[in-house]
């Protein structure tokens, strides 16, 4: 009895909150309805919705029924490590400095020797044929006349070698190196035709001694034509420096490129403190060589197809196994997430160096919306600024290089003879960030992007960006081309390396956590060290001299590979 007692006595309290229980639901649902009401669409700046597997740059597109919303934070979040340096960087410094064994131009440089190459390719794939021009020079004791830049090829720039850099500083600079002269002299009065000839590509010194020398001595004049890549990636350790002594040191720009860069570069930093450079690298013809699709259908499969039925050579690719091997450049989105996910927040300052973008402000919109503050040469110079250079693509190249070296951070969206030159010579003075997307990781993720959170995103493009952030022994030395990785060029300081051994990390090679975080969330990276080609065959090349296969097309068999290097650099080279 008393228990029937007790439990109408509960019934009855539980009666009596009923109302309040009600009121109170009530008001939270009449909250809740406000808050929806209130809050803004998630379709804003900072927030994308991801079609699937298609790699649409349309930030408004409609929503599939059941798909998630892929929500970006504004800032860049708080890391345990600056974003805008590298770490170790101070241990390391450049030395191409030669030493005494390295005998003077003057007592090693035969009579009636002269060396004459023809350059190919845009402003960066020229910059390596005339470093390596020095270098070839030497190994067969010859003066060395200045070399003649292509300007024949995609650009058809008339500049010659004076227009882009100072002749005069290169000449001097040299001098205990190499002969060099400006003009060919006449013989007998005459003008002095020489022979042309062309050499392998990685032509070792044994290679230019067997090949080229019998030529030269017999001719006493020979020009080397389509010179880009045509010396080993391996050499002595002294003809290296001589490498790193002609690129970072005998090739300087004229001054009214210098002024003008410096120009484009005091604006920036006026505009912020730190600011990031992007060689975006998505030009039509760029994105129609990589065989790589966009998603963007039937339009784009048309306009890209038909870039490629210029050249007869050019042979239509895997799209899906391109992008599966990380051969495909990322969309301005997919490089701006992964920015972001880095940490860099939408504050940060970015300045593109581009040549037209595939369908400009549509492709353009997703990364403009994650980083607002979005600036080219073109919008932070007058028009008239750019004007004496605006005729001549090299020039123009020229002036996003010195922003592009003089960034605190440089990202490049493929790796081309650009993309190679400054990573090398942004270690040689410094280590600056360099980032190089991990293409092969990276693809993965973006096509699961729509499925987890921002936190978990983030944290795995930090995981897989480890070693291809321009840290200090990211790369083995010897891999990869040596105008990208200068590893003889560059020196570890013993006292600093020595106290750093005893208080840090003792391993830099693979699997070196270059970022300080994520070490216990890690999937196992194995591509931790950069995917950079292996050095073609340094030997005594066999085979015919004969023109390439690709000779008249403007191409070349190495054009067409992200990993190899670039025949022809597109419109920003």
């Amino acid at each position: 009895m008393a228990f029937h007692r007790r439990r109408h006595h509960y019934y009855n309290r539980l009666r009596s909150l009923l109302p309040v229980i009600s009121a109170v639901s009530g008001v939270l649902l009449i909250l809740f309805g406000l808050l929806s009401i209130l809050t803004p669409s998630p379709i804003d700046s900072d927030s994308f919705h991801h079609p699937g597997h298609v790699y649409s740059s349309n930030v408004g597109a409609d929503v599939a029924v059941g798909e998630t919303v892929f929500r970006v934070p504004s800032a860049g979040g708080r890391l345990d490590y600056d974003i805008w340096t590298s770490r170790n960087s101070k241990f390391y410094y450049g030395c191409s400095n030669a030493t005494r064994s390295f005998a003077n131009a003057d007592t090693i440089t035969q009579r009636d020797r002269y060396l004459l190459i023809a350059t190919s390719g845009g402003l960066n794939q020229q910059r390596t044929g005339i470093t390596d021009a020095v270098v070839a020079a030497r190994i067969l004791n010859a003066t060395l006349v200045v070399p003649k830049l292509d300007q024949k090829s995609f650009w058809k720039d008339a500049s010659n070698f004076a227009d882009i850099f100072d002749v005069d500083w290169f000449v001097k600079s040299l001098s205990n190196d190499v002969k060099i002269i400006k003009n060919l002299p006449r013989r007998g009065g005459k003008t002095w035709t020489p022979r042309n000839m062309r050499v392998p590509r990685k032509c070792s010194e044994r290679c230019y001694q067997n090949r080229v020398l019998p030529v030269l001595l017999k001719r006493h004049a020979i020009q080397l034509t389509k010179f880009d890549y045509r010396l080993a990636n391996k050499l002595d350790s002294q003809l290296q420096k001589l490498r790193c002594r002609v690129n970072y040191h005998a090739l300087k720009f004229t001054n009214p490129i210098l002024e003008m860069g410096k120009t484009l570069v005091h604006r920036m930093r006026m505009k912020s403190k730190h600011f990031i450079a992007l060689h975006l690298r998505y030009e039509p013809d760029m994105l129609a060589f990589s065989g790589c699709y966009y998603g963007g259908g039937d339009r784009e499969r048309e306009e890209l197809g038909a870039i490629r039925r210029r050249w007869k050579t050019l042979h239509m690719k895997n799209s899906d196994k391109e992008r599966r091997h990380g051969k495909c450049p990322l969309t301005p989105k997919e490089v701006g997430l992964m920015l972001r996910a880095l940490g860099y927040g939408s504050d940060a300052h970015i300045y593109v160096a581009s040549g037209e973008v595939y369908r400009g402000e549509e492709s353009l919109a997703p990364l403009k919306a994650l980083f607002p503050n979005f600036y080219t040469k073109e919008t932070i110079a007058r028009k008239e600024e750019l004007e004496p250079f605006s005729s001549f693509s090299s020039r123009m190249a020229a002036l996003d290089f010195i922003v592009c070296d003089e960034s605190d951070v440089f990202v490049t969206n493929n790796n081309g003879n650009m993309a190679r030159i400054l990573a090398g010579r942004r270690k040689y003075f410094g280590h600056k960030p360099t980032i190089r997307p991990n293409a092969k990781k990276l693809y993965r993720l973006f096509l699961n992007e729509g499925n987890i959170t921002w936190d978990v995103f983030a944290s795995k493009v930090r995981t897989y960006q480890r070693g291809f952030m321009g840290e200090p022994k990211e790369v083995r030395p010897g891999r990869g081309e040596f105008h990208e990785n200068p590893h003889t060029c560059i020196c570890e300081d013993s006292y600093e390396a020595k106290a750093k051994k005893e208080s840090g990390p003792r391993k830099y090679g693979k699997g070196y956590n270059a970022t300080g975080e994520d070490s216990t969330n890690d999937d196992l990276n194995v591509d931790d060290e950069p995917e950079l080609p292996e050095p073609d065959n340094d030997g005594d090349q066999e085979g015919p001299l004969e023109d390439d296969p690709f000779n008249g097309t403007g191409l070349d068999y190495e054009g067409f590979n992200s990993e190899e290097p670039e025949l022809e650099e597109m419109v920003s080279d």
